[in-house]
């Protein structure tokens, strides 16, 4: 059975000495009283728990599944699930970064964003309740009537309800314009809401008391497609004015998903018979608040995939020392035994290494993207908030896309390491492979991610976001290309920013001719802007590491050895593949749109 060790060592790395997040968040008056003790001590009970309570469920969880009474329409998750909700509501985790006016602890994303990478890491399946529910308080703080804000949120900051986005339909997935719900108007100003939804996360269960329903419908009179959207909150037991439950809402789960992996959440079809709900927003605007909600949701797919890259990681090289097979090419290493272990194989090497590098990566970037989210919700300079929330915007589909393709790639490196094993059950390596696979899908495929990056977030604004953070990667180039030894990582960053660049205004320009030059191109781009950032914060931690190398007090320190490696690693070996990527990208859409459809 596979193992989880919290990696706190390298988040510390991260917060404290790439980022120094405390004085970043101490400028912020939400943030003030926040110190480098509080984030550790909060991250290391979020690791107990996360490896010590839900890690233990994940094996099991996902040999069980969950199950539905058809007769009641109740969802039954995995043995253990509810009470370690219960463990995690009584610890007071899901209050952790909301709204003090709710009963949050108001602590910064950053924090809970690393908690939820560990979550990830030890049951990924159990992490999507508490997860759902996150982005569902966070769209009602957002975009919530007063009355509908002080009659939810208190009991989803507690966790004592949870939440989902209700979207899909059989017909329509990514294309929302087509979805079909209706949602007639009555007398008291509240809705009868109909219709079909599917691939609904945690749409049923018995883990929490409640569940908050975010529909998205159709007004008797709203205007065709996107524009025609409307929010509704759909709860599945009607709330009395005064916060107590009432009767069953007309919303049960029809069925559930027989899915590839992730069996411990309940994916769920979703029938609305005239279901009681209330409108969030304004009419017809529902699908810009629901945007709150999956643009959480997509740095958490991002999370999802981080947290299987760091565990797969961690248990393939504990494998990897431990199996024997054959000698080393270069001769024996362990002579005492009679084969050495596949760590000393290159390519078992390359592999493992290819699974760190893309977590250590990550885990700067995603912890990044979240103190930038602080920066946009509580710094006190409107200049700050608004550079922030670009940032954001220009980070999230990478975050989302680069990170899960990037554990797709990982975790199948991880199970390779095993060889035959890995194919079989009781190591876990087929489910965090099985896990992993579906983060590129949800949330908007990765595909969708690439036309977002590129079409809106690059092109359509003239490239105002791109060249914002061009300039922080600029800027680090001119302050570090002086030291010799950081050379062999800001010459390629350097390199490949102007790469970056040029390949922005090449495709801006082909697109003006040809939109499908921009879909050709699309996922080709992100990928080279995913290894851009990713280079740029491998330069910044080789930079501490060498500084703490030439530093008497911590020379001897293996951690700073093993980051240079690392860092080292990641440049001579993966960044690489943004020649062939870039190559791709300018290679246009020519040879896809030249066959005639009825010749595939």
């Amino acid at each position: 059975m596979p193992t989880y060790t919290p990696p706190l060592r390298d988040m510390q790395f991260v917060l404290h000495e790439v980022l120094d997040v405390t004085a970043a968040l101490q400028a912020m008056p939400a943030h003030a009283e926040i110190d480098a003790d509080t984030v550790n001590a909060v991250l290391e009970e979020g690791g107990k728990f996360a490896a010590g309570v839900i890690q233990p469920l994940n094996a099991p969880g996902d040999a069980e599944g969950c199950t539905l009474d058809k007769a009641t329409h109740t969802v039954h998750a995995p043995q253990g699930f509810k009470e370690a909700y219960a463990q995690y509501v009584a610890g007071g985790w899901p209050a952790l970064s909301c709204d003090p006016a709710y009963g949050g602890q108001g602590l910064p994303v950053t924090l809970n964003q690393c908690l939820y990478e560990m979550l990830n890491s030890a049951n990924q399946a159990w992490t999507m309740y508490p997860g759902l529910t996150h982005g569902a308080y966070e769209c009602l703080h957002a975009h919530g009537t007063p009355e509908q804000q002080a009659l939810y949120l208190p009991k989803l900051t507690s966790g004592h309800w949870t939440g989902t986005m209700c979207l899909t339909e059989p017909h329509c997935g990514t294309d929302l314009g087509l979805l079909r719900s209706k949602a007639e108007p009555l007398a008291d100003g509240s809705y009868r809401i109909t219709g079909q939804k599917i691939f609904i996360s945690a749409g049923d269960h018995e883990l929490a008391e409640n569940i908050i329903h975010l529909v998205l419908a159709r007004l008797p009179d709203a205007p065709a497609g996107s524009k025609g959207i409307s929010l509704f909150v759909v709860p599945k037991f009607l709330v009395h004015a005064d916060g107590s439950l009432g009767a069953r809402n007309a919303i049960v789960c029809t069925g559930l998903e027989h899915k590839m992996g992730i069996h411990g959440n309940a994916t769920c079809q979703m029938a609305l018979d005239g279901a009681l709900g209330t409108l969030v927003g304004e009419p017809n605007k529902g699908l810009a608040a629901m945007f709150v909600m999956m643009n959480a949701a997509r740095l958490g797919v991002g999370m999802q995939s981080l947290g299987l890259t760091e565990v797969a990681y961690q248990n393939a090289v504990a494998y990897a020392k431990d199996r024997l097979q054959m000698r080393s090419l270069t001769g024996a290493k362990a002579a005492d035994k009679p084969a050495d272990p596949i760590i000393v194989h290159p390519d078992v090497r390359k592999m493992l290494l290819t699974a760190r590098a893309y977590a250590e990566g990550g885990r700067a970037l995603a912890v990044y993207t979240a103190l930038q989210l602080d920066h946009e919700l509580s710094h006190p300079d409107e200049d700050v908030r608004r550079a922030a929330a670009d940032e954001v915007a220009l980070l999230t589909p990478i975050v989302k896309a680069f990170l899960t393709d990037n554990a797709w790639l990982a975790t199948s490196h991880c199970l390779q390491v095993y060889g035959g094993h890995g194919y079989i059950r009781e190591w876990g390596m087929e489910q965090f492979v099985r896990d992993a696979r579906i983060n590129m899908i949800y949330e908007g495929t990765n595909t969708i991610q690439s036309l977002d990056l590129l079409g809106r977030k690059v092109l359509g604004d003239g490239g105002k976001k791109l060249k914002a953070f061009g300039r922080k990667v600029a800027a680090f180039v001119e302050d570090e290309g002086v030291d010799e030894a950081m050379q062999e990582f800001v010459n390629p960053l350097a390199d490949l920013g102007d790469k970056v660049t040029k390949l922005s205004t090449e495709l801006g320009f082909k697109g003006m001719g040809n939109a499908d030059e921009v879909g050709a191109a699309a996922v080709d781009y992100l990928r080279v802007c995913g290894h851009l950032v990713f280079a740029y914060f491998f330069a910044r931690m080789a930079k501490v590491a060498l500084a703490k190398q030439a530093d008497p007090a911590t020379a001897g320190d293996p951690f700073y050895t093993a980051k240079l490696a690392t860092a080292r690693f990641y440049f001579a070996k993966l960044l690489p593949e943004t020649a062939s990527l870039i190559r791709s990208a300018r290679a246009g859409s020519a040879s896809l749109m030249a066959l005639d459809e009825a010749l595939f």
